[in-house]
């Protein structure tokens, strides 16, 4: 009886079906890891119910098309501008809101020179109001 010696004593392993799946499982991994959320029970302390916003703690500056500008019941001229608000924000906290009120018809720049003031006088809140 004649053996067929064909057949190899070791079997050829084809791995590449096993590293697709394996790739695919990992690109599954990497986009569901940032989504998941993990929620700690965190029991906050109580704190004052007093009202936050008060009408004081805001500023808001005005500017006409004709460059004055006004701040409460004061009206500059915009080259005095500088100046004054850097003395008038220092009886404020720098987290008061400041609020912008600038004529569509001004220059950017000048719009933009009233909000480098505001943030260079230190105020970190400086938002500019549109009707809108």
């Amino acid at each position: 009886m004649e053996v067929d010696n064909n057949w190899e004593d070791t079997p050829e392993l084809n791995i590449t079906p096993l590293v697709d799946i394996m790739l695919v499982l990992l690109a599954i991994l990497m986009v569901t890891a940032p989504v998941i959320v993990y929620k700690e029970e965190i029991q906050l302390p109580q704190g004052s119910k007093t009202a936050k916003t008060q009408e004081d703690s805001k500023i808001e500056i005005r500017v006409d098309v004709n460059r004055n500008i006004y701040i409460k019941s004061d009206v500059l001229q915009f080259d005095g501008f500088a100046d004054f608000f850097v003395v008038f924000s220092n009886g404020y906290d720098k987290n008061t809101q400041v609020y912008i009120r600038a004529d569509k018809n001004l220059k950017y720049d000048d719009v933009i020179y009233i909000l480098k003031i505001a943030k260079q006088s230190g105020f970190s809140r400086v938002s500019l109001v549109t009707d809108g």
